[in-house]
C-alpha cells in the first residue's frame, strides 16, 4: 500500500496511499517502511531469527547424515535425541493441521 517519496539522500521522506507519479511503491513489510514508521526490528530479533534458521539447517544436516547411514540417531546423546524427536514431532503436528492447497481432494471428479 505505501508509496514512498524519498529525499535527496535517498531516505524515505513520506508515505502515501496513492502514487503521485514520481513515488516508489514498497510493501508494508519492507524494512525501510517499517523503520520509517518506527517498527524497526531490534538487532536481537534479527539474530534470533538467524539462530532459528540455523537450527533448522543443522536439523536437516543431521537428518541427511542419518538417511545416508553416516550417523545413527543412537550415536547422539540422549538429550540431543529427545530434542530432535520433540522438534520433529512438533513440526509433523503443525504440518498436519496446516492448509494443504495442492493435495488431491474428494472433489476431483465433481466436474
Amino acid at each position: 500500500m505505501p508509496y514512498v517519496r524519498r529525499n535527496a539522500l535517498g531516505e524515505i521522506d513520506s508515505l502515501h496511499a496513492r502514487a503521485d507519479g514520481s513515488d516508489e511503491f514498497l510493501a508494508n513489510a519492507d524494512p525501510a517502511v517499517q523503520a520509517f514508521v518506527g517498527n524497526a526490528s531490534r538487532p536481537e530479533q534479527a539474530f534470533e531469527q538467524l539462530d532459528a534458521d540455523f537450527v533448522r539447517v543443522i536439523e536437516d544436516v543431521i537428518d541427511t547424515l542419518i538417511v545416508k547411514n553416516i550417523l545413527n540417531i543412537t550415536d547422539l546423546p540422549d538429550q540431543a535425541q529427545a530434542k530432535l524427536f520433540a522438534r520433529k514431532s512438533f513440526r509433523e503436528r503443525v504440518s498436519m493441521s496446516s492448509l494443504r492447497l495442492f493435495q488431491p481432494t474428494d472433489f476431483g471428479n465433481v466436474i
